[in-house]
């Protein structure tokens, strides 16, 4: 298990994404199952149509480009279409135990305590699992704490529980990104 921490534009999804891949083409794992908080950037989009993927898909799409990114589309098609990969709700994770699997969970800032227990007690035999987050980017209502932020205070110091931490560093995105992590950064300190 592996926290990967850290800003905007480090590449903490597609690095665990490329790692899940990896380890399904080494045969390290039989499946990927990712899954991320369905939790909105400041703004309320309301009901959304249509059927479960329909509907959390939207909140996924960075995992999709990454995985776009990645494996070409027909191979891509194929994996889903027979769940060697599965993009799943985080709601719908209790009661499974995932077994011979690489899991993630991206965006965990936005998990609550119960849900952040609830997915980390789902890895089973033969499983990796990484959990990436920004703990300055915390989308919960107000008066709702952060899983993650439990999960560090708690866990860190756990044999077997490893964690990354990144800064505006190590942005990959456009130049700027770090510089107004950094700006950002002076104005809440």
């Amino acid at each position: 298990l592996v926290f990967a921490l850290g800003p905007a534009g480090t590449g903490k999804t597609y690095i665990s994404v490329a790692l899940a891949v990896k380890a399904l083409k080494n045969k390290h794992v039989r499946k990927i199952i990712i899954t991320r908080p369905a939790v909105e950037a400041g703004e309320n989009l309301g009901f959304l149509p249509g059927d479960l993927k329909e509907k959390i898909d939207p909140y996924l799409r960075p995992i999709y480009d990454a995985l776009h990114d990645i494996i070409p589309f027909e191979k891509l098609g194929y994996y889903m279409e027979r769940e060697i990969i599965e993009i799943a709700p985080l709601a719908y994770m209790r009661g499974r135990t995932l077994n011979n699997a690489f899991i993630l969970l991206d965006e965990a800032q936005n998990t609550t305590p119960m849900q952040m227990k609830m997915f980390l007690t789902r890895m089973g035999p033969e499983s990796k699992m990484i959990v990436t987050g920004d703990t300055s980017q915390v989308d919960l209502p107000t008066k709702q704490s952060s899983g993650l932020k439990q999960a560090i205070r708690i866990l860190k110091g756990v044999k077997g529980i490893g964690f990354v931490e990144l800064d505006e560093r190590d942005v990959v995105r456009h130049r700027l990104v770090r510089d107004i992590i950094e700006a950002y950064g002076k104005e809440t300190s």
